[in-house]
């Protein structure tokens, strides 16, 4: 699908916002993300690639079943036996392994009391430093955990807006990432609901097999039953 240029990529404010107060109508409130601390959902940021949320829940309950729900013991455990609690997540090996470095390196920088204090463009260049986190789950951690104004870009967001004809849907992720910045209000909590609502409707309704006749963009949307 073609769209706009990916350099220097403007979004319409209006249909941008018109698409979030339509996601809203439909949906509802989501009050995201799914997490009882700020930790927790820097570890489900972590283990949530390419698996389910359900079975990050799983993971986590082992987690805390083990008394290991915290970075210090996450840090020093044996990559072993973190392997195994967190096995219902997937990719175990290989998330244990970015669990665990990310976990040093919150310990070592002092956990949440300490990184709060940073500014975002630091805390932001510090989270993609740490082996195994990418954009994606930087800018969870951030949105999520420490309540920074920094909007999410997912296979979700990609997927509706490139239906909507607003982008091609390959752009680099800091270009789309900067779009929807400059489109919105510099505001955590709207971030934090639009991207929900972008998660909800990608995966109830914007499916790789879309069911328009549920839609709530259906009249924003050029594709609908293309």
């Amino acid at each position: 699908m073609g769209g706009p240029r990916a350099d220097g990529l403007r979004l319409p404010r209006r249909r941008v916002r018109s698409v979030y107060r339509a996601l809203l109508a439909g949906h509802g409130p989501q009050r995201w993300w799914p997490g009882d601390t700020p930790f927790e959902v820097m570890v489900g940021a972590v283990l949530t690639q390419n698996t389910a949320w359900s079975n990050v829940e799983r993971a986590i309950a082992n987690l805390r079943a083990a008394d290991a729900l915290d970075a210090g013991t996450i840090a020093s455990v044996p990559l072993r036996r973190l392997a195994q609690w967190i096995r219902p997540s997937g990719y175990f090996n290989v998330k244990a392994r970015r669990l665990q470095s990310f976990c040093r390196w919150y310990r070592d920088a002092g956990g949440m009391r300490r990184l709060s204090r940073w500014d975002t463009g630091r805390l932001r260049a510090a989270l993609l430093g740490v082996h195994g986190v990418g954009p994606e789950t930087a800018d969870d951690i951030l949105l999520y955990a420490f309540g920074r104004p920094v909007f999410v870009i997912d296979a979700y967001t990609r997927r509706i807006f490139a239906r909507l004809g607003l982008v091609g849907g390959r752009e680099p992720y800091e270009t789309l990432r900067a779009a929807f910045e400059r489109a919105l209000e510099t505001d955590a909590a709207l971030f934090n609901e639009y991207h929900a609502l972008l998660v909800v409707h990608g995966k109830d309704v914007c499916r790789p097999r879309p069911r328009c006749d549920a839609c709530v963009l259906r009249r924003h949307c050029p594709t609908a039953d293309a």
